[in-house]
């Protein structure tokens, strides 16, 4: 299989970050390098997947994530998104609400899908106002659109609890079937919040942990609530709830001061580390909700490599990529990637980007 990369992140932010997105890395994604299933229905462990490992302008290595403690040094930190995944899709006859993100007056973000045969596809139907009766006499409420995509709307009770009782997680069309929630969670997992998994940490098993603990490689975590994604059209992230605690912070500047590597597992760490930093370089503790998004301009300051999936043409993760590999390594990985029949999406293979 052949697959042509062209082009830089290239364009400055003056035209606005859409713009900046639609003249992003190109190149198509051939429908057989979607990853249809958890790894484990292919019959391999979760931390077996394929990793490919970019380092500046040296040419691309081929690994599995498995090696992940040999590619590290002692004394490198590795933070990771302890995020755990809620069963954020709820399901009615013809329609699918994806609950996405908690606001602190109780209202949430909520994204309106139409069911297809297969999965879902946007639904633009919906006004101010109207009720939406769910699953077990439950109301939802849409109160006004936060986005064109997204609603903020209001639930007639808790929404963690009822998500419990009768969500299943978001599937795309690219994902065959229904898998359950544990195939959505990381080993990390321990404070429930995102609408779709963090990705990034579901390579990681509790045998590889030990191996990087026994490497002397620090494991350190940040919490950071991913919302819906956006697969059918490119947009720039939203808002989202995220923590640096203290410890984490401390231990990133001592990384940094140390001369050693600071490698963020997948992009919701950079997103939440670089909203961290401060004036004066180091990263503090940190609460709250973030906007920030991480560009070749605005650079990034806390981390020095990433481990992350690989990511659809013109997203805004590209951007974050590209900020810490570089244009040229950027379009080297993706091209081995596609050339090589990596997987896409979170069943899919992995990205060591190194400095």
């Amino acid at each position: 299989m052949t697959a042509a990369v062209s082009g830089g992140l290239s364009g400055g932010l003056s035209g606005g970050l859409s713009e900046r997105l639609a003249g992003g890395l190109e190149f198509v994604l051939p429908a057989a390098l979607s990853a249809h299933e958890p790894p484990e229905a292919r019959g391999l462990a979760r931390d077996g997947v394929r990793m490919l490992v970019s380092s500046g302008d040296l040419p691309p290595e081929h690994h599995r994530f498995a090696d992940l403690p040999g590619l590290l040094n002692p004394g490198d930190l590795v933070v990771v998104n302890n995020s755990a995944t809620l069963p954020a899709a709820v399901r009615l006859d013809r329609l699918a609400v994806h609950f996405s993100t908690a606001r602190e007056d109780g209202t949430w973000l909520v994204e309106l899908r139409r069911r297809t045969a297969k999965s879902s596809e946007p639904y633009r139907g919906g006004e101010p106002g109207e009720w939406l009766p769910l699953p077990g006499r439950a109301t939802l409420r849409l109160i006004d659109r936060e986005t064109p995509r997204l609603w903020r709307a209001a639930l007639d009770r808790d929404v963690e609890a009822y998500l419990n009782e009768y969500g299943v997680p978001i599937r795309y069309s690219y994902v065959d079937q229904d898998w359950p929630i544990s195939a959505y969670q990381t080993i990390f997992g321990t404070v429930p919040g995102s609408a779709e998994m963090p990705s990034a940490g579901r390579p990681f098993s509790a045998d590889l942990v030990t191996a990087l603990v026994a490497r002397g490689v620090t494991i350190a975590p940040i919490t950071l609530h991913t919302g819906v994604a956006s697969p059918e059209k490119d947009e720039p992230p939203y808002a989202e709830r995220y923590d640096v605690p203290h410890s984490t912070a401390r231990l990133v500047n001592l990384a940094r001061r140390s001369g050693n590597r600071v490698i963020a597992a997948g992009t919701t760490v950079v997103r939440a580390l670089e909203s961290a930093v401060g004036r004066d370089g180091r990263v503090a503790a940190a609460t709250g909700w973030t906007r920030h998004i991480v560009t070749p301009e605005s650079g990034v300051r806390a981390v020095t490599g990433l481990i992350t999936g690989l990511h659809e043409p013109r997203s805004s993760h590209l951007l974050m990529l590209t900020a810490i590999a570089g244009e040229h390594a950027l379009a080297l990985a993706y091209e081995e990637a596609l050339r090589a029949g990596y997987l896409w999406h979170e069943f899919g293979d992995t990205h060591l980007v190194l400095d």
